[in-house]
């Protein structure tokens, strides 16, 4: 595969089958360099398993990849040093201390001892872990262990860092402070591939990947896939929405509808004509008052209009 050198990860037609589960089929990615590029999608869409393909640590039923120019699986021994990655699951010893675990991390990647207690000490500094130096890790709260799993997994300052849902076990301030220190990282030059089901986080991507059931069914930055639905995005307000939306749900042309406390998001396709219209004279003709606009399409619409293609497919 020609190798385009803007591109960190380059997949093409990259595919994995267990028996007769199609866990990946056949994805096209273009990742680039010094990015945050984020795979959406809910839990069995293949995200996980693209990632561990992508690290070497599966071998595809078919499709080629290059990574950081080097082919995976084939190239594998040799790319692992140049990359860091972080599962969801903590997977440092919850009986060893914080410096500890960095310590063991070091010594697998071989960083030289002349350098380990300065870059140790620099990550404990950065990550805000210097208080938790000689804690157990096992001991320590969730954004805690976040932060720490993330120290580690840059601690051999890597070209490529793989996260696979490294946030679903924290809370929101703790969330909004990870993706800080990502952001960080990519200024810096670090590629950074995430997977996420989270909106507001995929939202703060460079670019995505929507997956859904082992397909890639849409690629581009969040306001590109905004901007590309096919749909119109109709809010309705209306002071009994469940009824409003039993109402709107036996329109044929409306796709989707979802509730928002008080708000309905209903999403008609673009070929239909003034879908405010049709919405307002439904609601009207059932004597249900609300007020009614047209508004932009949110990650979620995109999700939600993508995945509901593929089902009509």
């Amino acid at each position: 595969m020609a190798t385009n050198t803007g591109l960190a990860i380059e997949a093409r037609g990259l595919a994995k089958q267990f028996g007769d589960l199609v866990a990946v089929d056949h994805i096209d990615l273009d990742v680039p360099k010094s990015r945050i590029y984020g795979f959406l999608g809910p839990n069995g869409s293949g995200k996980s398993t693209t990632i561990r393909l992508l690290c070497g640590l599966l071998t595809p039923s078919s499709g080629t990849a290059t990574v950081l120019g080097l082919q995976v699986p084939g190239d594998a021994a040799e790319l692992k040093p140049r990359i860091g990655y972080m599962t969801q699951r903590f997977s440092l010893y919850g009986d060893l201390t914080v410096y500890e675990n960095m310590e063991f991390i070091a010594d697998i990647y071989a960083l030289p001892r002349t350098r380990r207690n300065a870059r140790i000490d620099e990550l404990l500094e950065q990550y805000d872990l210097v208080a938790q130096r000689r804690q157990f890790a096992g001991t320590m709260s969730g954004g805690q262990r976040q932060r720490l799993a993330l120290a580690c997994a840059v601690l051999h300052k890597p070209e490529l860092l793989l996260l696979d849902e490294p946030t679903s076990a924290v809370d929101p301030k703790s969330r909004r402070d990870f993706w800080t220190k990502l952001f960080e990282l990519a200024h810096d030059g670090t590629t950074i591939l995430v997977s996420t089901h989270y909106m507001d986080e995929a939202e703060r991507c460079h670019r995505l990947a929507i997956l859904d059931r082992g397909r890639k069914v849409a690629d581009g930055s969040p306001a590109e896939l905004q901007a590309s639905t096919g749909m119109n995005i109709v809010e309705v307000l209306a002071d009994d929405p469940v009824v409003a939306q039993s109402v709107l749900a036996g329109l044929p042309e409306v796709t989707s509808i979802t509730q928002l406390g008080m708000r309905l998001r209903v999403l008609v396709p673009q070929a239909v004509q003034d879908p405010r219209e049709l919405i307002d004279a439904a609601l009207e003709k059932n004597r249900i008052p609300a007020d009614i606009s047209v508004v932009s399409a949110s990650l979620e619409d995109v999700f939600v209009a993508v995945t509901q293609k593929r089902k009509a497919a």
